[in-house]
């Protein structure tokens, strides 16, 4: 039970034809139906009044914390057990309000039967007046009185880091603390359970520790890079046990606190531009002095590990080209790109070291070959199939807290379809606009996806558009061309054929 629920078996999401910002539908790989949802239940934004009976029982649970990267990824895998006497089909996980607004990528199935499904994952108020806010669980089949099932549930949690010390010297190593429950949270009865917590290196200085139990004298057995907390004998329903984590982290602690992502197609160009404006900031240690770019100059010959950002990768769809990267200054001459039949990777370094606290806006750009994304169904529609989020692919991870994600049609386009492969859960809006630009008519109808809380594991997630682009839209524009010229033409004839000058009488 202990490897990562984590998959890309999550639902995928098409909107209907009636009401774009209404009605969505889910449509899953092979399923040809649509299922109508209501769009609250993609991302409420006022949570559900709900209860927690205690009709389920936790049978076995592994909680399995992974501070590996600049974010938390947890994962819960456990067999739960029916205890009323009628079927169930809710399942609850408690959250504080803290947790739940840095809550994303959430993802569950069935960890012995992964044609199961749909699991859907949406977050429920239980009480107004209580920190405690409750991520609410459908299980696709309601599971019957004294049956079991073993669920795989997988979660993200951003900003969960403090830096302890707060502030260090450029050249120090930095810390980071985490606190957590060494119970896992349950609003029900739990018969046994044990939390792992995985660390970047071994250097784990300082953790807390618990009275063991049998055989084991403490908590927690330390192997390698690894802390466990557990086996715990049965703990009622609410247990916690507070417990704190320091540990060294030797790597900048990215965090994107914007991300805005255009995605812009042309036919007649043949090409799919794309452009993405990052605000950027550390959240690591803070320097205790003055940055000193001498000693930084010094240190970077026998290049020493640092908690600063020197340099972001951003691997691109092979064939891209004419890429670009600036900032607030103007055009940054320290990148490189390099594209070639095998792999096309940008690599960018900003004009100073980014340090904890520091932020740092900054775009980068590229073309793309249409052929690339783009195919043309045999009924005459077209499917775009474009990467949801790319951005830098980095060892210590990279997280987004808001994501704006902009998908730009050609003018006249129709019948537009969509569905992404991200977790419904971290999609907080969808709505379709129009967008206009240089000898557009109507304008150009653009789908965007407003998400939050993203990962970079969720790099390789697909978002697919599907539309019909008629002859007419095609030719729209040649058109408008040919006739904006004759109309420059006719309008300097006339111009030309008029007589200005004196007459003497």
């Amino acid at each position: 039970m202990s490897e990562s629920p984590c998959d890309h078996d999550s639902p995928m999401w098409t909107p209907c034809n009636e009401d774009v910002n209404s009605l969505l539908c889910r449509s899953f790989p092979g399923d040809a139906s649509y299922r109508e949802l209501r769009e609250e239940h993609l991302a409420p934004e006022a949570p559900v009044h709900i209860h927690a009976p205690q009709v389920f029982k936790n049978a076995n649970l592994v909680h399995v914390i992974s501070v590996e990267k600049n974010y938390v990824k947890e994962s819960i895998n456990v067999v739960i057990e029916n205890i009323d006497k009628a079927a169930q089909d809710e399942y609850f996980i408690p959250f504080t309000a803290d947790q739940v607004s840095r809550l994303g990528g959430v993802e569950v199935k069935d960890r012995k039967d992964a044609t199961a499904g749909p699991f859907t994952a949406e977050v429920a108020e239980f009480d107004p007046t209580s920190d405690t806010q409750y991520l609410r669980i459908q299980l696709p089949t309601p599971l019957k009185s004294g049956a079991q099932q073993t669920l795989g549930i997988n979660y993200y949690l951003l900003k969960a880091y403090k830096p302890l010390p707060a502030a260090i010297a450029q050249d120090e190593p930095q810390f980071l603390a985490y606190s957590f429950s060494a119970y896992a949270p349950s609003v029900y009865t739990t018969s046994k359970q044990k939390t792992e917590v995985k660390f970047p290196s071994t250097s784990i200085p300082d953790y807390t520790k618990l009275p063991g139990s049998g055989d084991i004298k403490e908590f927690p057995q330390k192997q390698g890079s690894k802390l466990t907390y557990g086996p715990f004998d049965e703990k009622p329903a609410g247990a916690v046990e507070p417990v704190e984590v320091r540990f060294e982290f030797t790597k900048p602690v990215t965090h994107i606190s914007l991300l805005e992502r255009d995605i812009e197609v042309s036919h007649w160009g043949g090409n799919v531009a794309f452009e993405e404006r990052y605000t950027l900031y550390h959240r690591g240690a803070n320097l205790s002095a003055l940055f000193n770019r001498v000693k930084w100059s010094q240190s970077q010959y026998y290049n020493p590990n640092t908690y600063a950002i020197k340099e972001l990768k951003f691997p691109l769809k092979v064939g891209s080209a004419d890429a670009y990267y600036t900032d607030v200054i103007g055009n940054v001459s320290t990148s490189r790109f390099r594209s070639n039949k095998r792999e096309a990777l940008l690599e960018i370094k900003p004009r100073y070291p980014i340090f904890g606290g520091w932020k740092y806006p900054f775009t980068i750009g590229w073309n793309s070959d249409a052929k690339n994304f783009l195919r043309k169904l045999s009924g005459g529609g077209y499917v775009l199939n474009v990467p949801f989020l790319e951005g830098p692919k980095q060892v210590e991870g990279v997280e987004y807290e808001q994501a704006l994600i902009r998908v730009v049609l050609p003018e006249g386009a129709e019948n537009v379809k969509y569905y992404t492969t991200i977790p419904p859960s971290s999609i907080s809006e969808v709505e379709v606009q129009t967008h206009k630009t240089f000898l557009d008519t109507i304008g150009r109808p653009a789908i965007v996806f407003k998400a939050r809380n993203l990962v970079d594991d969720f790099r390789d997630r697909e978002l697919v558009v599907t539309y019909d682009y008629p002859l007419s839209a095609t030719l729209r524009k040649p058109l408008i061309v040919f006739a904006s010229m004759m109309a420059l033409f006719v309008s300097a004839w006339a111009l030309g054929s008029v007589d200005l000058k004196f007459s003497s009488k």
